[in-house]
């Protein structure tokens, strides 16, 4: 069963809740730059446990101390709260 699409009333209340995050029609994005290479590829590390416990994966472009990160649950064609969720682990691991 798909997850369903946060509404438009939903989407634009994103800008609120996950303050760091753009939000489009279909993804959160984020930008975040870490103070190391190392220091930037933990936080893909720790990212990725805590994506792959929610069976929720994000897309991570990683250019030398910077991620690009774009969630969206491509399966709905958009935002689930899964991704809400996924945003939220994220700030708690990168800060903000």
């Amino acid at each position: 069963m798909r997850d369903p699409l946060l509404n438009l009333d939903e989407r634009r209340g994103l800008a609120t809740r996950l303050p760091e995050w753009s939000v489009t029609e279909t993804t959160l994005e984020r930008d975040v730059t870490a103070t190391t290479f190392l220091a930037a590829i933990d936080w893909v590390v720790d990212i990725a446990r805590a994506a792959e416990a929610m069976d929720h994966h994000p897309d991570i472009d990683i250019r030398w101390r910077t991620l690009h990160l774009v969630l969206s649950t491509h399966d709905s064609g958009g935002i689930t709260g899964r991704d809400v969720d996924l945003a939220q682990k994220i700030d708690a691991i990168v800060g903000g």
